[in-house]
């Protein structure tokens, strides 16, 4: 947690919201706001992934305690939703720490371009000293509701904005047992995993409530699938009043590790996993900025070849044909070609509209060779 730049922490429903009430829990969440605000002075960014408007909106609407059929799960997402956006404002407000909420569905990441969206409003956010407050949109969402992705969500928000600590706040348990510690008194805590195997899948549990639809099962789908990503993870017990600040001094959780840092992570999939849709030529001069770290600018490419929208990969080559690298291109084909050649400054000219300064950003960038660096 020290060393970590960019944290997210996923908040499970029953640490929010009363579950007979549905009121918020105000006084837990004015100390994560506390932690939050710390974290931000150390220098670390945090985004949240919360749970809760189901929770939050069933009471005031006055549904049973069985389960909801799905369009009642709906209408309690859209009224608990807007009680969320209010006390996670309220709480961070304290603070002098501006909220946004976003908006998202599994969907949202399945799709490339709902993915760079959403990446690139989460960054934007982020730039601005904001902290997202992200929520699965369960008003429109169908199959999510009934399974319950929110920690699979988190996990995803944490791959997409390359984060270095994803940490699942829990209400019932500090961690992964060997086997349910409330009907096994030999379970053992687990404090690190350094690789999910079939043994430690075999330890996977049960969700909790009818309000919870998370369990064991899914909080180590979002270990495999943010170790992946680079991310390290943690499951907690959120109830203590400052759940952040009790993990950097040592609080029990267990730990998954990544084996390589979400960087590297990152070029390894832009340079093995995803195949270029065509290739951008560029003159000496580019070639060398490349070289030294540069962003690929429009005004060092000399031709462009294939069809390709934004975001999707493409293969940068010299002037002779050698590949230099592969990345994740700020523009369609079309749009690409008319700006070839041109300064950053004549694009919104050219296109009618302001994109970004670079074809293809450092970050979205691996040239041969780097991803095994």
């Amino acid at each position: 947690m020290s060393a970590a730049r960019r944290i997210v922490v996923k908040i499970g429903s029953a640490l929010l919201v009363d579950q007979t009430s549905g009121e918020v829990h105000h006084d837990w969440l004015q100390g994560l706001a506390a932690d939050v605000a710390a974290f931000r002075t150390r220098g670390a960014e945090i985004i949240v992934v919360t749970s809760g408007a189901i929770a939050a909106g069933r009471r005031h609407l006055r549904l049973s305690n069985a389960v909801l059929r799905l369009e009642e799960s709906q209408a309690a997402a859209a009224c608990g939703q807007i009680r969320l956006a209010h006390a996670y404002q309220a709480a961070l407000a304290e603070h002098d720490v501006t909220v946004a909420q976003v908006l998202l569905t599994i969907g949202d990441m399945d799709d490339r371009r709902r993915y760079l969206n959403a990446r690139n409003t989460i960054s934007a956010l982020l730039g601005l000293n904001a902290v997202p407050v992200i929520n699965e949109n369960d008003t429109v969402a169908t199959a999510e509701i009934r399974f319950g992705d929110n920690d699979r969500l988190a996990a995803g928000v944490a791959a997409m904005m390359g984060a270095d600590a994803l940490v699942l706040l829990s209400s019932d348990i500090d961690g992964l047992y060997t086997a349910d510690p409330g009907s096994d008194d030999a379970a053992e805590w687990v404090p690190t995993v350094a690789h999910i195997t079939p043994e430690i899948e075999a330890m996977a549990g049960a969700a909790g409530s009818s309000d919870s639809s998370g369990g064991m099962v899914t909080k180590l789908m979002a270990a495999r699938a943010s170790t992946a990503s680079g991310c390290n993870m943690a499951i907690a017990n959120g109830q203590g009043a400052h759940p952040l600040q009790g993990l950097l001094e040592g609080a029990r959780a267990t730990w998954f590790m990544a084996s390589a840092s979400p960087n590297k992570a990152r070029k390894q999939w832009i340079a093995s996993a995803l195949q270029p849709h065509g290739t951008l030529v560029v003159d000496a001069g580019a070639a060398r900025a490349l070289g030294s770290g540069k962003s690929l600018l429009p005004a060092g490419v000399t031709s462009v070849d294939g069809r390709f929208e934004r975001g999707d990969a493409v293969a940068v080559r010299d002037a002779g044909g050698q590949e230099l690298g592969r990345g994740l291109v700020a523009y369609s084909a079309d749009d690409a070609a008319r700006i070839i050649g041109h300064k950053t400054g004549e694009i919104e000219q050219i296109l009618g509209y302001r994109g970004r300064d670079e074809m293809i950003h450092r970050d979205d960038l691996v040239l041969s060779g780097e991803s095994s660096v």
